[in-house]
């Protein structure tokens, strides 16, 4: 028997696990081949903003509700996610996506690429105003990307223990865009004045649909038991507090200010703390940085015969 506290911090591992990455960690994605650094590599900007599970949630439920504003990527949504039925499962192959794309090997990240590629050949359709969407649309897999990876960083620089530098903070932007030039997006921003002016000139076609509201709502109560309610509600909070002003009016997200930096900004932070101390070294980071930092294993060529 362990002792009370590392039992405690077991259950939470398991259960955090349980609720982002499902049943299995598939770790033969990440500790192989000896020496392939994958897309990234461990010296990477990008490792250290996803590899911080309370920032990357956080900045998760404020991807969500950023990108449910574009009508034609929330009408995809709307019309070909079964997030209403399985939220969790939705959750699980997201999270799937970025940590292969982020740490596994570099035939784990482009076979998930390639799936997600081939997914995006089916989503199409035709929005509630009437105009066509597909999904393997150039701009519209840059306005997922972007809005995704503007929340994934605000969600670090809220929660972490050391934020970027503004210098950090442009790699990273640099950094991912691979990622989303790998899908099929173009003119993908790469530094924060690019995200910045960016966001603005998409301004003018955001709005919320009763499909983004909906899904907001949705998001809202997710939890399959009163804990894990809490917690998503904790994290959505935090989530309110890391989205532009403009977002959270267009979606009815408003909480005053006071609430915000004197209730949600020190409860996530609290929580944050819980969740790093509760996942400890990620097991699938620790077999990531084994493989990327192992000598590449020379193929086996038979017994060598003296003559």
């Amino acid at each position: 028997m362990g002792s009370p506290i590392g039992v405690l911090q077991a259950r939470l591992l398991a259960e955090i696990n349980s609720t982002v990455h499902g049943s299995d960690l598939h770790l033969e994605r990440y500790d192989r081949p000896a020496g392939d650094p994958g897309l990234f590599g461990p010296d990477s900007v990008v490792w250290t903003v996803h590899s911080h599970p309370a920032g990357m949630l956080t900045g998760g439920f404020a991807a969500l509700f950023l990108q449910s504003l574009h009508p034609l990527a929330m009408a995809g949504v709307d019309q070909h996610s079964d997030y209403r039925q399985d939220p969790t499962g939705r959750l699980n192959r997201t999270a799937r996506f970025v940590t292969t794309t982020t740490l596994g090997s570099t035939a784990a990240a482009e076979r998930a690429i390639a799936s997600v590629r081939k997914i995006h050949l089916r989503v199409r359709g035709t929005a509630a105003d009437g105009r066509p969407y597909r999904a393997d649309d150039p701009a519209l897999l840059t306005w997922v990307h972007t809005a995704e990876v503007a929340c994934f960083l605000a969600g670090h620089q809220a929660l972490a223990a050391t934020p970027l530098t503004p210098a950090e903070c442009d790699r990273y932007f640099a950094e991912v865009a691979t990622v989303a030039e790998r899908l099929g997006a173009e003119e993908v921003p790469r530094s924060r004045a690019e995200v910045a002016a960016y966001l603005a000139r998409l301004r003018p076609e955001l709005r919320a649909t009763p499909a983004a509201l909906e899904a907001v709502r949705l998001l809202r109560e997710f939890g399959r038991s009163r804990r894990e309610k809490a917690a998503v509600r904790l994290l959505t909070n935090a989530s309110i507090g890391v989205l532009p002003g403009w977002a959270v009016a267009q979606l009815g997200l408003q909480r005053p200010r006071s609430v915000r930096l004197l209730w949600d900004r020190p409860l996530a932070r609290l929580g944050a703390r819980v969740m790093v101390w509760a996942c400890g070294p990620s097991q699938i980071r620790a077999a990531a940085l084994a493989r990327a930092t192992s000598e590449p294993q020379e193929p086996w060529q038979g017994p060598v015969i003296a003559l």
